[in-house]
């Protein structure tokens, strides 16, 4: 079978669904490690393992005014907490995890859609 890939095609934050606009190029890290290689002078070398949160980063997702969707994003970026997202891609798959809204929400008015991009907790895992 071959691999599918495509648009993000929805997102639930905190409960409320969101779909995602069909041009969006969502990139992911499921979280982990990364890992990087240093050298020792005598020509051997350590495995030096950064912890990373998992992340999706590239999110445009619809925004409605009459369902209050931009305030509705601005508290969950407003909390203290993460809370559950689930991501469901164009192959069928679908992470889930805790996350939490970072950096700017930019709003278009002309495409009726918000940018944004989360960080979690711990590992996004298939559903």
């Amino acid at each position: 079978m071959a691999a599918i890939g495509g648009s993000l095609e929805e997102i639930t934050i905190d409960g409320r669904t969101f779909p995602a606009t069909a041009d969006a190029d969502v990139t992911r890290f499921l979280g982990g490690y990364v890992n990087d290689v240093q050298a020792n002078g005598d020509l051997t070398a350590r495995i030096i393992k950064t912890a990373t949160p998992p992340s999706f980063t590239g999110i445009n997702v619809e925004c409605d005014d009459s369902r209050g969707d931009q305030e509705f994003l601005q508290g969950i970026s407003n909390r203290d907490a993460f809370v559950v997202v689930a991501l469901t891609l164009a192959s069928g798959a679908v992470y889930q995890g805790r996350a939490m809204i970072t950096g700017d929400m930019t709003y278009s008015t002309q495409n009726a859609t918000v940018a944004l991009d989360l960080m979690g907790e711990g590992t996004f895992t298939k559903q």
